[in-house]
Formats: C-alpha cells, structure tokens, sequence
C-alpha cells in the first residue's frame, strides 16, 4: 500500500467514467445539481451531449435513468450516497429493480468521512438498504485502481448495480496485475491467528492493523469484500475454518451491512466468533474526516 500515493475513489470513478465513454457510445450520465463534487464534470465536458443534469430531483434522474436503459442506454446516475440510496429510494426499488433494469447507481460521500457536512450526509444505511433490493449488485470499493476496475466491470453485466464511493483521498493499494471479479473477494496475506474482512475505505485501516500487529508477533489476514452481493461465500467460509476468529469492519452501520452479510453466511455454514466493527446503531457528527475516524474507533 502506497500512502504517499492518495486518491479518492469519486476521482477514480469520474476519470474512468470518460474511459469508457470514448469506447461505447451508448453510456450516458446523469448526476443531480452536484457533478463538481462526484467528479461526472469530466464526463461533461467530454461528452456534453450524453450529460444530464436532472437538478436537486434525485428520484425524477431516477426515473429517467430507467427510461434510458429501457431503450437500450447504459445510464451511470451519480449523486451523494444519502440522496442516491435514501431519497430516491422508492424509484430504485420499483423502476430500476423491479423491471431489472440496466442502470448503474455510483453513489459517492458515503459514510462518515464526508465529515462537516454532518450526521445528515453522512449516509450509513445504504449498503443495508440497496443489498435488501432483488437484482441488485451492491460494491463498495477501497482505492484508485480497484475503482476503475469495478467501474468497468459492472458495465459488463447486465443489471442493477449500486456502486459506493467515498469523498476521502485514499491510499492507493493494488497495481495493475491483481485479479478483480465482481463477487469475489481479495484475501490480503496469510495470517492464520484472524481474519479481518472490510470493505471501501476500511481495507486501508485492516491493512495498517495488520502491520502494527505483526510487529507484535500476531499475524492477521485481511479480506477486501468489495461485492457486498453477492458475497463471496466460499472466501467467508475457508478463512473461517483456516482462521477461526472474523472481525469485520465497515464505514457504515453494524445492522444490515457487510457484518450482517458475513454473520449470515457463517450461521448458514460455519458458525463461529465473529467481531463486527463499524458504525453501532448511532448517527455520525460533524468534524474534519479524520478526526471522525479517531472518534469512532477506525483509525
């Protein structure tokens, strides 16, 4: 891991974004009254006429983002996290994933890190909402690379996909010859005294724990379950009968997120002790993201 080297994942996302759209024309954007901050402006500018700005109407660019892929768009529909999955909720349940529909929801400033704007932006719901949702691919991605990875591997499959990115420049982790799949799991190290399974900007904090313990002579694995769902089951699985102990570690809430998803895979296959770290059933606060991470144990 490189922490010279940060990005954030809403850059990654809008540099990859105009990658594509020189590739296939039938991608469109749509963003709602806030393309400086989830960096679509680059799609923009590159491709004015496939941009839609659809204002502060979340759940009308919802809508319409339906109506493109029913005639044959791929639309990537961009907003904050809060605004993606919570206001327009009702949109994406029954236009997007009801008809199973091909539109790709990359929402950014999800979790605490968007800081000052506070506990109202600060979205630790949405995995648990959007995973609950048939049809729908839900990825919550860790760095520059794995970003453009996922960005352009769920152009690839035909369906709803729900794609968490953050606000906070993150370390770059992965190069370029590391295998990505959407579903599949990436085990970080072979430590066998536990493993650690997180998810977005949390793989960076597993890795730095993984570091500072093994100077202490306790050797952890560390998971990075990008694909919420479908999870990797059969990863959850080995490192838990290779391993015995499972931490999980999310920016998000403990209820319904990849805790959740990872307790409900061992329960149905291989019970054992699992430690589920992230956001316990409170709203975040407002202050500088790091400080926030301090607050709230993470970092």
């Amino acid at each position: 891991m490189d922490i010279n080297n940060k990005i954030a994942t809403r850059q990654s996302y809008g540099n990859k974004i105009v990658e594509l759209g020189k590739e296939n024309e039938n991608i469109v954007v749509l963003d709602a009254d806030l393309a400086t901050a989830t960096k679509t402006e680059l799609f923009k500018k590159e491709f004015p006429n496939r941009f839609f700005d659809m204002g502060i109407a979340e759940q009308d660019m919802m809508s319409t983002a339906a109506g493109m892929a029913s005639y044959g768009k791929i639309p990537y529909a961009s907003t904050f996290a809060v605004f993606a999955a919570g206001r327009a909720y009702d949109q994406i349940r029954n236009s997007i994933c009801y008809p199973n529909l091909n539109v790709k929801i990359c929402a950014t400033h999800a979790g605490i890190t968007v800081g000052e704007d506070g506990a109202t932006h600060q979205m630790l719901e949405d995995i648990s909402m959007m995973r609950t949702l048939p049809n729908m691919t839900v990825m919550s991605v860790s760095d520059d690379i794995e970003t453009k990875w996922a960005v352009e591997a769920i152009l690839k499959i035909n369906g709803p996909v729900y794609l968490r990115l953050g606000r906070l420049a993150v370390p770059v982790i992965y190069d370029e010859n590391q295998k990505f799949e959407i579903g599949k799991g990436i085990q970080i190290g072979n430590g066998n005294d536990a493993t650690v399974i997180a998810t977005g900007l949390m793989v960076q904090q597993a890795i730095l724990a993984s570091d500072e313990l093994k100077q202490k002579g306790i050797n952890i694995r560390v998971v990075d379950m990008h694909t919420i769902k479908p999870i990797d089951r059969e990863l959850i699985v080995k490192c838990a009968k290779e391993t015995k102990r499972i931490i999980t570690i999310e920016d998000h809430s403990i209820i319904g997120g990849l805790g959740t998803a990872v307790c409900e895979v061992l329960a149905e296959e291989y019970p054992c002790k699992v430690t589920r770290l992230g956001m316990k059933d409170t709203f975040g606060k407002s202050g500088k993201a790091e400080k926030l991470l301090e607050y709230y144990r993470f970092g």
